[in-house]
């Protein structure tokens, strides 16, 4: 298989054009080196699988005992350490020699499959308002490719999009653990507990009076946050539950500090994050 299309022994001359396929293709990185055995054990699979799915990703072999600087970079202390790259950034990764069907499960995680059209369809249709018919879409795909995570996430997406946030909840609720932990999962669940919270709320209106007439109704001041979470307006969001921190911890558990930690979370590596972060800790101690 040394003449494989589809397999690629990686150097310092050809590392970076081997990286800017990934732009088209899923491309594996698999860091070895002839000394370790797991190594060994793992190769032969990785290579059966790359010509299995016939050019659906790229297999890059680099040597870490000869390619010590690219190793380096990567922080590899480890190995087998198998690396995936999309877009030119690695996004996911496995360590050790895993069997088959955890590494083919890995791989179908990002490869592309049939149903991936489907879904680009529906989340086309989601963007421009049709939601009702996002889920459609998505109910098909998933019926044929039910192991595809994701339609599985996108159909959550479009679920939460009409409303219907138990049944957005329960979908979630069938990934894969290894799925389940991804920033994008999180961030959804995120969403639907904002949407939770807001069963029942008033319209922000309503919330702004009674806020004016008394501007110790926590509950209001709690309600206006997250409907302003919802609303995608983080930062009214933010200061709002720094508000209720200051004054007053004991309401809903600390709810102040435990929903702007929701909200921390849904935002990721927003740099208003340190921000907020910083001014709640002023708070604690």
């Amino acid at each position: 298989m040394a003449d494989s299309p589809f397999i690629i022994d990686i150097t310092r001359e050809n590392f970076q054009q081997v990286i800017e396929a990934s732009f088209k293709v899923p491309v594996l990185v698999d860091f070895w080196a002839s000394w370790c055995q797991p190594c060994l054990a793992l190769m032969p699979i990785l290579a059966r699988l790359a010509e299995e799915y016939g050019g659906k990703f790229l297999l890059g072999k680099l040597n870490t005992e000869e390619e010590q600087e690219i190793a380096a970079r990567f922080g590899i202390r480890s190995i087998p350490n198998v690396k995936l790259f999309r877009d030119g950034q690695p996004v996911d990764e496995f360590m050790g020699a895993l069997p088959e069907a955890a590494v083919r499960e890995f791989i179908d995680r990002h490869v592309a499959r049939e149903s991936d059209a489907k879904v680009a369809e529906a989340l086309e249709q989601l963007r421009t308002g049709n939601a009702a018919g996002a889920v459609v879409l998505l109910d098909e795909a998933r019926e044929a490719d039910p192991d595809n995570p994701r339609v599985t996430l996108a159909l959550a997406q479009a679920q939460a999009a009409t409303g219907d946030v138990a049944a957005a909840e329960a979908t979630l609720d069938g990934l894969p653990p290894g799925e389940r932990d991804k920033p994008e999962v999180a961030t959804l669940r995120s969403h639907l507990f904002f949407e939770n919270e807001l069963a029942g709320a008033s319209a922000a209106p309503e919330l702004e009076a009674r806020l004016e007439a008394d501007p110790e109704d926590h509950e209001a001041l709690y309600q206006l946050a997250v409907r302003k979470v919802v609303d995608r307006d983080y930062d009214a969001a933010m200061e709002l539950l720094l508000e209720l921190m200051r004054k007053d911890r004991s309401f809903g558990d600390d709810a102040g500090r435990s929903t702007l930690l929701k909200v921390f979370d849904m935002l990721g590596d927003d740099p208003r994050v340190g921000r907020f972060r910083s001014r709640m800790a002023s708070l604690l101690y």
